[in-house]
């Protein structure tokens, strides 16, 4: 029987009134983006190309804190329209997001799963940041020793987490995330509640990043068990270290 992974999307969908968000099938096209940077819209989509890689070798389960439909940040669709995993991903499994299961069902089921993973997208900076149910369900996989994943904006979900013994889960743990420079790039700052890269910091990660904006890093500590990757260009490579770490 294959490995299970539970997948977990952010429920929120509109900033303002100007800017709606949601998950990202892909990063947003930028326009100030510097002209050297590695970044590549044909490449880089953040849910996709990792179930690409693990769909093959696992059965995947959505959810979400709502449950039902996780906005998808249509700006990403429109960035990857010509990436034919994107194109294939929103024809074929638009089902996987558009019927999500509740994240609070899912809490006390650990056993049933090999891994967890946190897509990014600036939605979670709003919802997933501080919500009850996923920091319990992360506190629960960990417990459990089993690998925690996320990418680009993902990774907020774990600055809130403690563990049962008062210990912050990130203090002293090398991890990754959209950087502050990313951000502005994105021209997201003022938008954003904090800054993801600010956050690991305070609390008590040891913040990494690529060399330079945009660039790929996947950060794997703990033997595999926690698994961050910084931007989009990161999605493929955190997919691949899930499918390390579950030995698939």
């Amino acid at each position: 029987m294959a490995p299970k992974v539970l997948v977990v999307l952010t429920s929120f969908g509109q900033i303002d009134a100007d800017h709606k968000t949601g998950w990202y099938l892909s990063v947003r096209a930028l326009k100030r983006a510097p002209a050297n940077t590695k970044f590549s819209p044909k490449t880089q989509p953040e849910l996709a190309h990792p179930y690409d890689v693990l769909e093959p070798k696992t059965e995947i389960t959505i959810v979400s804190p709502k449950g039902g439909e996780a906005p998808l940040d249509q700006a990403s669709v429109d960035a990857f329209k010509q990436d034919p995993s994107s194109v294939n991903f929103l024809k074929t499994k638009e089902a996987l997001w558009k019927n999500t299961g509740k994240l609070s069902d899912y809490l006390g089921r650990s056993s049933e799963f090999a891994a967890l993973f946190y897509p990014g997208g600036h939605g979670p900076m709003f919802d997933l940041a501080t919500d009850k149910d996923s920091i319990a369900l992360i506190n629960e996989f960990v417990a459990a020793g089993k690998p925690v994943a996320a990418v680009c904006h993902g990774p907020i979900v774990f600055t809130n987490v403690k563990l049962p013994n008062g210990q912050h889960l990130l203090a002293g743990k090398e991890a990754t995330g959209f950087s502050n420079e990313e951000e502005d790039q994105a021209g997201m700052t003022k938008l954003m509640p904090v800054l993801l890269e600010d956050k690991i910091k305070e609390a008590g990660g040891v913040y990494k990043k690529a060399d330079q904006a945009w660039g790929e890093l996947v950060i794997s500590v703990d033997g595999g068990k926690f698994i961050t990757g910084q931007n989009p260009a990161s999605a493929k490579g955190v997919g691949e270290a899930i499918a390390k770490a579950i030995g698939v």
